[in-house]
């Protein structure tokens, strides 16, 4: 058997773990934190997975929670007025709701790791609980055939330097904060359905809704990504997660008071069930060379880091697992020098430039052709459900998003004109 370490036990390194694990490979596993650890600590992120990410948890047999989590049937985009929150709440001027054609759900990343980890344990795979230093890698890869590093911060990510031309920003584009909530109401456009919600205030920030499940069962996440120095940007410091939670409701309050409306009654699911933070979209070099000359693989957020805006965090880590299990796989008993390493990583970049190039895209204030794509949605269902299940398949933008002369021509067809 083929020996792998995979460093980090997120979305990506699990999978890949499991991956290897269930096709014959010694896998040897390290996190700086147990499962137990995991499910009683603080919330890592948010996560709506699509159709596709989701289709490779399930093609390994890891899909544990899909008749628990809300199964989310559609994406609804909310655009509030210019101007309109500057003397009160702000009116909506745009809001529709695009059909996915396949559902999307999320699941607590402290419940799926946690037990992901588990039944890597159980399925006879060792676990190391070691946060690791480049030191550590030095000493493994004299032992392993191939170390994967799939830690997204802290030290390891230093050997992985900043790609310039594929990072435009230097600086984080948005300040990020998630509270986890019981007790949020229904949309009364769409009172039976699950639907991921989208808010866009126009030079504030956004405000995203997902029904999800956490350890306590079926719950929402309040997502806000705030332009930073703006109203949004109030959470750095916020220690106290009902201060947390109050500063979520006033901002929703003033600037998506559709989505208060419902959220008068909630309460944090738990005392970890907040986060806040911010960090720079970064795509970095995939291979990371030690001190020893050594060569290890950087994988998913290591090496492709986009801001959470277009939700694709963890669909991205998903397809990068997958891509990268297909490369091990066909590689059979060759060498995984550095040209492999290079070609794998191109391998997940066919899919992952595409994430990069629209959310970069979405970070930016929207050109008027986009804003009358949005806007047209509205009255066009075609072109609401086109948009929804580009967060699925990303690549699909290119035909229809960044050119207006594309748009145009899309709309037109739509439209009959």
């Amino acid at each position: 058997m083929r020996k792998i370490l995979v460093v980090g036990a997120g979305q990506s390194g699990l999978q890949l773990a499991l991956g290897l694990q269930s096709h014959g490979y010694e896998v040897t596993l390290m996190s700086n934190r147990t499962a137990d650890e995991i499910r009683s600590g603080r919330v890592m992120s948010t996560q709506c997975m699509f159709h596709t990410a989701l289709q490779h948890e399930r093609d390994l047999e890891l899909d544990f929670w899909e008749a628990k989590a809300p199964r989310i049937e559609g994406l609804g985009v909310s655009v509030a007025a210019p101007g309109s929150f500057e003397d009160g709440p702000a009116r909506r001027a745009v809001d529709w709701v695009g059909r996915l054609d396949g559902y999307a759900q999320s699941v607590d990343q402290r419940v799926k790791m946690a037990g992901w980890m588990e039944t890597f344990v159980q399925r006879g795979g060792q676990l190391v609980i070691h946060g690791a230093a480049v030191g550590d890698l030095d000493y493994f890869s004299r032992t392993y055939e191939l170390v994967l590093v799939s830690a997204g911060k802290g030290e390891l990510v230093s050997m992985f330097g900043r790609d310039a031309a594929r990072s435009p920003y230097r600086e984080p584009q948005r300040a990020l904060a998630v509270a986890y909530v019981h007790g949020l109401g229904p949309r009364p456009e769409h009172p039976d359905r699950e639907v991921v919600r989208c808010n866009l205030v126009p030079g504030v920030g956004e405000l995203f809704v997902t029904p999800t499940y956490t350890v306590s069962g079926r719950a929402d996440t309040l997502f806000w990504e705030g332009v930073p120095g703006g109203p949004l940007d109030v959470f750095q410091g916020v220690k106290d997660p009902a201060e947390h939670l109050s500063l979520t409701l006033e901002l929703m309050e003033r600037y998506t008071p559709w989505e208060y409306a419902r959220a008068t009654k909630v309460e944090l699911t738990d005392a970890g069930g907040t986060l806040a933070g911010r960090y720079a979209p970064t795509v970095r070099n995939p291979v990371g060379v030690l001190p020893s000359g050594g060569r290890v693989l950087g994988v998913a957020d290591v090496v492709v880091a986009n801001d959470p805006v277009t939700g694709q965090g963890s669909n991205s880590a998903s397809k990068c697992a997958a891509a990268y299990l297909a490369s091990i796989l066909e590689h059979g008993e060759a060498e995984f020098d550095e040209a492999w390493m290079r070609r794998t990583f191109a391998r997940y970049w066919e899919t992952a430039s595409h994430v990069t190039k629209w959310t970069n895209a979405m970070l930016a204030p929207p050109p008027e052709h986009v804003l009358n794509l949005i806007g047209a949605a509205q009255e066009l269902p075609p072109v609401a459900n086109r948009f929804a299940n580009g967060f699925d398949d990303p690549a699909d933008f290119e035909d229809f998003f960044y050119e207006p002369e594309r748009t145009a021509a899309y709309l037109a067809s739509v439209s009959g004109e």
